[in-house]
């Protein structure tokens, strides 16, 4: 018989053992590639911003990183992927805040977004910008708002498709101004303004990085930005909550993640390291180029965030009973 000095020491050593196994773990990551897999297809916004930050980073950790497109049903391909993968910080995913309106868009989804993935870290930040053609002689937001107030059915506004962040990034702006509206999908945001600059299509709250060139070249004009703070992009444009509209503001990010089971430990220095490839001398040059501005955020402080959002996103479907569906 086990004495009981004994017992008890072998009841130590099992309970130690798992937190030794995880900070082994961490302390020998990474020691082989790291796949990781991006949400929407080669030269989409995500991909790109993937691609720039995860070079340096693959440089500063001593792996290759190989990025794997896998686009569709909203990203929750990509997701399902990583949510099932093994939990050792060798597959993760690349998503932007549509992974937050995922569970409202998607309710009947084979996985949890805040259950079954962990947030690693942001890549940077963007505004979506609301946007009409210069024909249509709207200067201010304040002026566009008057008018689709007045227009019988509403305006027409159009987006990268149902569910996604540029469909609910106008939702919540057109809900704060209190005016109608009429959704017109797409596949993807250079078909909807396409469709604004020919006039048969009244407005867009697009992605920065989709609008920036015929915003400065002027086949668009920019009237308001969707984040809290103004974007470096556009430093002359307001935001909608400057503007006076409370509780419109919408962020766009891209972001890392791994299947939750991923050792804290593995995701803590997955964060530290990430945070440093960020600050990569010329990288913050190249992101502000494509409209995206750096998100210095902690693992814990990312999840946070993403469960605000999806709480926010159902808040809006609950009081304006939009259909995702």
């Amino acid at each position: 018989m086990l004495t009981r000095r004994r017992s008890l020491q072998l009841a130590g050593a099992a309970l130690a053992a798992p937190a030794l196994l995880r900070g082994a773990r961490a302390d020998t990551w990474p020691s082989k590639p790291i796949k990781a897999i991006v949400t929407l297809s080669a030269g989409s916004t995500i991909d790109i911003v993937a691609r720039m930050s995860l070079d340096p980073l693959s440089r500063l950790i001593g792996q290759n990183i190989i990025v794997e497109n896998r686009p569709g049903a909203g990203g929750t391909i990509a997701g399902a992927a990583v949510a099932r993968a093994e939990p050792d910080g060798y597959t993760v995913l690349i998503n932007s805040s549509m992974h937050s309106a995922t569970p409202v868009v998607y309710p009947k989804l084979g996985y949890d977004v805040a259950r079954d993935l962990s947030a690693v870290a942001a890549l940077g930040s963007s505004p979506n910008v609301i946007v009409v053609r210069p024909a249509s002689g709207y200067k201010t937001l304040a002026d566009f708002v008057a008018a689709a107030k007045t227009k019988p059915g509403g305006f027409t506004f159009g987006t990268a498709g149902v569910g996604s962040a540029t469909h609910v990034s106008t939702e919540r702006f057109r809900y704060a101004a209190g005016f109608p509206g009429v959704h017109v999908p797409f596949r993807g945001m250079p078909e909807a303004l396409v469709e604004v600059m020919t006039g048969r299509v009244d407005f867009s709250c697009s992605s920065i990085a989709s609008a920036l060139t015929f915003v400065r070249d002027g086949s668009l004009v920019a009237l308001a930005v969707t984040t809290p703070k103004r974007c470096s992009a556009l430093p002359n444009v307001p935001t909608t909550t400057e503007l006076g509209f409370a509780n419109s503001d919408y962020t766009f990010w891209t972001g890392m993640f791994v299947p939750s089971k991923t050792p804290r430990e593995i995701v803590d220095k997955m964060n530290a390291e990430t945070r440093k490839a960020m600050l990569t001398p010329g990288l913050a040059e190249k992101l502000a180029q494509e409209g995206v501005d750096p998100m210095p955020i902690g693992a814990a402080e990312f999840d946070a965030l993403i469960k605000t959002e999806i709480a926010a996103t159902q808040a809006l479907v609950k009081a304006t009973n939009i259909n995702f569906y």
